[in-house]
Parts: C-alpha cells; sequence; structure tokens
C-alpha cells in the first residue's frame, strides 16, 4: 500500500505502526505540505456498516477537540474500500515503548505523564467524549517529554459498535475497566480505570493483572484486586499508592472523575517536589484511601462464630451404622452433584429455553445465560474466522429447553492461532500466492512497483516478514514491475550531417543503429530518413540512419534489337562477309567444311 494516495491528497510513504484495528501510515499531505500520520481500518472493519457509522461519527466529533496534550484530527474519509483517518503526525515513541526501555518510571515522572492524560480526559469528558482505549500504546511521548492521547473516536466507534474484535479485546483487556469486561454500560469514569491501570505500570514496570487468555484477564479485573505497588518498591509514598487504588476501584462511584483524578496528581506532584515527610503523606494517602474502604457490617449482622462442637458418642455399637449411612450419603450426594451439573435442578418442574449466545461477546453471553438461571462454563478455543473474545459455540444447543441452573458451556475464541509472517521476498509472485494460501492466510491486494528486481519477483508484504499474525489474516504484496524505463522523443536529424545527427541521438540516452547508404540527389553524407521517426521510445533505443551517396553515372546502353544477342549460325553453313548479295537472299556461299 506504500506510495499509494489517497483521495489524490494523502501519499503514503511508510508504514510505521499496526494494531488489530488498523495499520498507520506515514504520509504527506500534497495540498498542506504536510507530514501526516493516516490510520487505515483492517478488512474485517469494512463489512460492518454500524461499525462504519460510528467510526465517522465519532471520528468527527473527536476532531473537534483541541488539546496540547491530544494528538489532532485532521480528516475522515472514504477512499476506495479503505475507511482512514488523518492524524497529527508526532515524531516519537509510545509510552509503552518508554517503559519497556526503563523497566519502570521516576515517581515524578509517572506522575506528570498521568496528569497530562487526566488533563486529555477531562477536556473529552466534557465534550461527553469516552475514550474507551486508553493504554500506553495510543500514549505518545514527544521529545520534550510531553504526552499526546490517540486514537480518540476510533477506539470508542469500535467498543460501542462491538467488543468482539480480535484487536480491540486482545490488545486492550490489560487495561479494560471492570464495566468493559462485564460488556456493561461505559462512563468517563472507565477511562479512568484505565488510566489507573497505566500509572500502576509506569511506576513498577508490571501490570496489574496477567494471565494466559484474555477471558482469565478479564475475570482478573472483575474479581480480583490489584496487588499493592509497594510489594514492588517500597519507595512509592503511600499517597501514590492511594490515588491509583482509588482509580482502580471495581466500582465506578467511588473513582473520581477525570478532573479530579488531574488535581490529585498536581497535589503529589507538588508534595514530591516539595520533599514531604512521610508523616505528612501518609495522612494524605489515608484520606484518599478512605473513601474506597467497604463499609463494615452492623454488629447484628456478624457472623457468631461457634464456641466449640460437641462430640458424637463414640459407641462401638453405632460406628458400622455411621459407617453405612455415611457411605450412602456420599453416593447420594455424588449422584445429585452429578445430576446438578448435569441437569440442573432435577427436583424442579421449572424449564428454561437456552439462548443462543453464538457470536456474542463472553461477559454479555454469560450475563444473558445467567439471567436465564443457567450456570456458565468458559471454555476457550482458536477460531480463525470468530474473532477473539466471541462465542464460537455452546452446548447444549440454542433453543434446548432444560431444567433451571443447568450448567452451560460456551467456547470462546481465542482469535486466529498465533504465527509468524513467513519471508516472501525474491519468490515469483505465483509462488508467494500459493504459499501464503497453504498457510492458512489470506490473499488480499497485489501492487506492482518499479524496482531493480526482475519483473514479477515479490519485493515487500504487508504484514512484513517476522511480524506477528493471526491465521486467517490478510497479507498484501508488492511486485516488482521491473526496472523502469525513461521515456525519451527521437530527435528528427534528417537533412543534417552523420557527424550532428549521431551527437543528437547519443544525447537523448539512444545508441546509434545500422548506418547504410542510398544514392540520392542530396548532398554525400546527408542524412535520408531514419527508423525510428520522432516520436516516444524507450531509452537505449536504436536509431537506424540511412546516409545520401552521389548517384551512379549513366552509361549509353545499346538499343532493345542491339542488345538482342546475334543467333548463332548454322553449325553446317559458312557466309562469307564480302558478298554483297548475301544478306537476305539466301544465296548459298559454300558447303559445310
Amino acid at each position: 500500500m506504500i506510495q499509494r494516495v489517497l483521495d489524490q491528497r494523502y501519499e503514503l510513504q511508510e508504514l510505521i505502526g499496526s494494531g488489530g484495528m488498523a495499520d498507520v501510515y506515514k504520509a504527506q499531505d500534497n495540498l498542506l505540505k504536510r507530514p501526516v500520520a493516516v490510520k487505515i481500518l483492517h478488512e474485517q472493519f469494512r463489512k460492518d456498516e454500524e461499525f462504519i457509522g460510528k467510526f465517522h461519527r465519532e471520528a468527527q466529533s473527536a476532531a473537534r477537540l483541541s488539546h496540547p496534550n491530544i494528538v489532532n484530527i485532521f480528516d475522515v474519509g472514504i477512499s476506495g474500500d479503505a475507511h482512514y483517518i488523518v492524524m497529527e503526525y508526532v515524531s516519537g515513541s509510545t509510552l509503552k515503548s518508554l517503559i519497556q526501555e526503563k523497566g519502570h518510571l521516576p515517581i515524578e515522572e509517572a506522575l506528570h505523564i498521568a496528569r497530562e492524560i487526566a488533563d486529555a480526559l477531562a477536556m473529552a469528558h466534557s465534550n461527553n467524549i469516552v475514550h474507551c482505549d486508553i493504554k500506553p500504546h495510543n500514549i505518545l511521548m514527544m521529545s520534550d517529554g510531553h504526552a499526546k492521547v490517540a486514537d480518540f473516536g476510533i477506539a470508542r466507534a469500535v467498543t460501542e459498535s462491538t467488543m468482539t474484535y480480535s484487536g480491540n479485546v486482545v490488545g486492550s483487556v490489560h487495561y479494560f475497566s471492570p464495566e468493559q469486561a462485564k460488556g456493561t454500560y461505559i462512563t468517563p469514569r472507565s477511562d479512568v480505570y484505565s488510566l489507573g491501570v497505566v500509572l500502576y505500570e509506569m511506576l513498577t514496570g508490571h501490570l496489574p493483572f496477567t494471565g494466559e487468555t484474555p477471558v482469565s484477564i478479564a475475570m482478573k479485573h472483575l474479581q480480583e484486586d490489584p496487588p499493592s505497588l509497594r510489594q514492588y518498591y517500597p519507595e512509592i509514598p503511600p499517597m501514590v499508592e492511594a490515588i491509583v487504588m482509588k482509580a482502580m476501584s471495581k466500582d465506578p462511584a467511588m473513582r473520581p472523575e477525570s478532573a479530579e483524578l488531574s488535581h490529585e496528581l498536581q497535589e503529589a506532584e507538588h508534595m514530591m517536589h516539595g520533599g514531604m515527610s512521610q508523616a505528612v503523606m501518609d495522612p494524605y494517602a489515608t484520606q484518599i484511601l478512605s473513601r474506597t474502604k467497604e463499609p463494615e457490617l452492623p454488629a447484628d449482622r456478624k457472623a457468631k462464630i461457634p464456641s466449640g462442637r460437641q462430640e458424637p458418642k463414640n459407641a462401638s455399637s453405632m460406628r458400622y451404622k455411621v459407617v453405612a449411612i455415611g457411605l450412602f450419603l456420599v453416593l447420594l450426594m455424588g449422584f445429585c452433584v452429578g445430576a446438578f451439573i448435569s441437569f440442573g435442578k432435577f427436583w424442579s418442574t421449572e424449564e428454561v429455553v437456552v439462548p443462543d449466545v453464538t457470536g456474542k461477546q463472553m461477559t454479555l453471553a454469560r450475563q444473558l445465560l445467567e439471567d436465564k438461571h443457567l450456570r456458565v462454563d468458559v471454555a476457550e478455543t482458536y477460531d480463525a474466522i470468530v474473532p477473539a473474545g466471541q462465542v464460537v459455540s455452546q452446548s447444549p444447543d440454542p433453543g434446548a429447553t432444560v431444567k433451571t441452573e443447568r450448567l452451560v458451556t460456551i467456547y470462546v475464541s481465542k482469535g486466529g492461532e498465533d504465527m509468524e509472517m513467513p519471508d516472501l521476498k525474491g519468490l515469483s509472485r505465483s509462488s508467494a500466492v500459493t504459499r501464503i494460501t497453504k498457510m492458512g492466510l489470506k490473499m488480499g491486494s497485489i501492487y506492482e512497483k518499479y524496482s531493480s528486481e526482475e519483473a514479477g519477483t515479490v519485493i515487500s508484504t504487508d504484514p512484513s516478514s517476522g511480524q506477528k499474525i493471526n491465521k486467517g489474516a490478510v497479507v498484501d504484496l508488492t511486485v516488482s514491475k521491473g526496472v523502469q524505463t525513461k521515456r525519451v522523443l527521437v530527435p528528427d536529424v534528417t537533412g543534417g550531417t552523420l557527424e550532428a545527427a549521431k551527437s543528437s541521438i547519443t544525447s537523448k540516452g539512444l545508441r546509434v543503429g545500422n548506418i547504410t547508404k542510398q544514392p540520392s540527389k542530396q548532398a554525400e553524407g546527408t542524412i535520408v530518413s531514419q527508423s525510428p521517426a520522432s516520436e516516444e521510445v524507450d531509452e537505449g533505443t536504436a536509431v537506424d540512419l540511412v546516409v545520401a551517396e552521389p548517384e551512379k553515372t549513366k552509361e549509353k546502353t545499346p538499343s532493345s534489337k542491339e542488345a538482342k544477342p546475334a543467333r548463332s549460325p548454322e553449325p553446317e553453313e559458312v557466309q562469307d562477309p564480302q558478298d554483297p548479295k548475301a544478306p537476305g537472299k539466301g544465296n548459298e556461299t559454300g558447303k559445310t567444311r
């Protein structure tokens, strides 16, 4: 797709990033003569009309945001079947790269970056725009240390339309708020939770929740508390830990608003700069954390702890009966548990119809089943067609009538199986297409480009070789058109001298071909004709010349009668040439010798 021009304006120059939703290119705005970043959505989004509509509306809405800590959106459009968004080009790395480079950031630097992100969110939230995908990958770091938040609009469109696209689920699940993981209503405080996770990672170099699969990570966001920051680095002040924990509260109502969080981060920065003592900072931390503590149960609701337990009488006559009864109860319990797991409340007459949750996001599917008083077991499976996080199949089948509390197993897609993009450079076009198909990948577009490679040879791929991709991903090829030949105009050299013609032809990058001579009334050495004539040809083409030479002097030629050869005399007769009567009279002049 490199060197493609979108809408006769944005000339794509190089691929600078790729994610689950789109590819990002550095481009030149040929109208305003400035560098821009162009994000082109992946193919799977082009078929979702609902998403495309939301994408354009949200991107246009986000384009109205103007803030020093927000990447500006300049344009949104469609070129052919490519839906794109044009953004401010920021020449710098992402916050994720900075964390990976340093391991973890100094406390003051982390607070400063988090405050700038919070300021950007406060601006967006005041305009009723929720980002929905705050993560270090979407934070661009300027050379002067300031942060800019990218992807306003596109993230919201993806999240609101569906939570099932593989890039969105897999790429962002570490930073999801509990309500996003559950698939319920998203508010500006969802962004605050994600920012709390980002600050946690900046301070410790670790993510609060990790797991082998996106589903397991999402469940931790819902059910578990993050490890203490100070177990990684004890020097982190309690007040800073308190700010992070407050932002990451499970209950959105317990989190601060983005503007309030910005104020708390600014206060923490001032305290750090002022070298405030631990004794002063601890009460501040206590004040922040006090709002996040769970209320204690009333005294009358506290569980009573039994003071002791009476042992049964140890009568030997009763032992065998107890053992027998115990064995019977164990067997009965096993039967009941098995029946309960398999068929639900078998003693109940209440039945429900299993809803169809295939194609739905995991948390939404769980909620729909639980609303029907069914229990849910989640299993995972690879599927190249169904996006990650979406239900591939279920058991029992949709529409089945079962008893309440029946266990329903949903098989959630892990996306396509991970693989590495092969190196196809140097292969012929047909060989590359065959290999792509055999690997379970999909053939995308094939572009042609002049190069020093032999025509028909693959010179690049998108995704590039070595990149991690999913089975079933779309691959674009760029194939060589061979060396680009320059077209030049053949000069008209007729009427000139041979030397002048040679000089004119070679100066145009052409070659002098065959030179033949032809008698002509023109002066000797004059160019009578040329081939090709004055027309455009490839550079290096040979030009044949015809040069004039003097016409040969004409000698007197005999008449037709004279030219006719004399008839040979008969061998048996000889005429006397001196006899005047001999010609025409048939006189016999002698006999055969």
